[in-house]
């Protein structure tokens, strides 16, 4: 089991069970961080972070001020698919990190690009 991109009319398979996904915020301009992990329920939200506050970008309950980051475990349900859109006009465009090596997402206007678990080869 690993972790399957689906963007641009392409599929990127990624040999890991977590990543972090980061973007900018498209008003507030800050920085936001999620960390995420693979399990049989589906895909699991163990981390979020956020470079300060503002609308739309208040720390989840329990977080805690680090480094100048708002850190927090959000009490989501793990996810089948995550959606994300990919206008090309917003701040930045989504990074997807896997151990030492990341992609850009979203930078062009596109289709919605999904992640999820690969299926089984069988």
């Amino acid at each position: 089991m690993g972790i399957c991109l689906f963007a641009g009319g392409k599929t990127l398979a990624l040999a890991t069970m977590s990543f972090t996904l980061s973007w900018t915020h498209s008003v507030e301009k800050v920085e936001w961080k999620e960390t995420w992990r693979a399990t049989p329920e589906g895909l699991l939200l163990e981390r979020a972070s956020v470079k300060g506050s503002g609308a739309g970008m208040e720390p989840g309950e329990g977080a805690r001020l680090m480094d100048g980051w708002w850190i927090w475990t959000p009490g989501l349900a793990p996810q089948p698919r995550l959606t994300l859109a990919a206008s090309g006009a917003t701040v930045s465009p989504w990074t997807l990190c896997y151990g030492d090596d990341c992609v850009q997402i979203g930078a062009q206007s596109s289709a919605p690009a999904v992640i999820e678990q690969c299926p089984d080869p069988t």
